[in-house]
């Protein structure tokens, strides 16, 4: 018996494997310590468990955003053994699970969810990684990165003393403000976080479907942004492709994808795929690697 785990800035997805079947999915809230306090990752992991099982497992395997060094998988480990007594349990970087989820050994998988990051491997063994270095520092063409530019396009609207626009009164909406210059104290308020923001990313998308020019605009430049990765690690590696691309925006927002598309294109790239399934389904084909 086998457990999987994804588990992104939003939410952990399990799903119990029997003889290489799902017997249960479900999903819980994030149990990533980088994004919520390790006492809410224990209890969304409990809820999780409680859910679709633990005991008499073999193995747990779970991807994970923000799993930089051992001790980052040693602190994730220790809250999901408990569950799987006796049980082997690996933690990898989460788009480890995109590339396997997409039907590849070797190639690039580009994560666009809540954060952002690329990872590859090629016939050789050799890794690299580009991205992944969290809000402060990267995370271009990710949720957040989507949420925070409607806010910067808001406040920048304010300040040249132009009316809000459908952007900005979407935003507003969701935010429960009546004015933009509101937006500065909320967004560094210690009640509003990552997921928060990321969560806004639906009124970019929204906006463009809409014919908003900024929103499609910011669409377009968060896949030139995730292709870059792609084509960073592309070029550390030596390899051509494939590149898969998933997360939540990456697998259903399609003016991004078309972007993302289009600039690995322009490079020369022609082995282009989106994930048509989730990550934990890549589990399997992990643990058999790691056999």
């Amino acid at each position: 018996m086998i457990i999987g785990l994804d588990i992104g800035g939003t939410k952990t997805h399990g799903v119990r494997f029997e003889d290489g079947v799902p017997v249960a999915d479900e999903s819980a809230g994030s149990s990533n310590v980088q994004n919520v306090s390790r006492d809410e990752a224990a209890a969304n992991l409990a809820d999780l468990f409680a859910r679709i099982g633990g005991g008499q497992v073999s193995q747990a395997y779970a991807g994970s955003g923000g799993i930089d060094t051992a001790d980052d998988a040693a602190a994730l480990a220790s809250l999901i053994q408990p569950h799987v007594p006796g049980a082997r349990v690996t933690v990898v970087h989460d788009s480890r699970l995109l590339l396997a989820a997409g039907h590849a050994s070797t190639g690039v998988a580009v994560i666009a969810g809540t954060g952002s990051a690329a990872w590859g491997r090629n016939a050789d063994g050799g890794e690299a990684r580009a991205g992944g270095w969290g809000y402060l520092l990267g995370d271009e063409g990710s949720g957040y990165w989507l949420g925070r530019e409607a806010v910067r396009h808001s406040l920048r609207q304010m300040n040249r003393g132009l009316p809000a626009d459908e952007l900005t009164i979407a935003l507003l909406r969701s935010c429960g403000v009546d004015d933009p210059n509101r937006l500065i104290a909320l967004f560094h308020s210690p009640g509003t976080g990552r997921r928060f923001w990321a969560q806004q990313a639906r009124l970019v998308v929204e906006a463009a479907a809409a014919g908003h020019p900024e929103s499609q605009a910011l669409l377009d430049q968060a896949g030139e942004d995730l292709a870059a990765l792609a084509l960073q690690v592309l070029g550390q590696l030596h390899i051509k492709g494939p590149v898969i691309l998933g997360g939540g925006l990456g697998m259903h927002v399609a003016p991004l994808q078309e972007s993302f598309r289009r600039n690995l294109m322009d490079a020369g790239v022609a082995d282009i795929r989106v994930l048509d399934q989730e990550p934990v389904f890549g589990v399997l084909q992990l643990v058999a690697e790691q056999a």
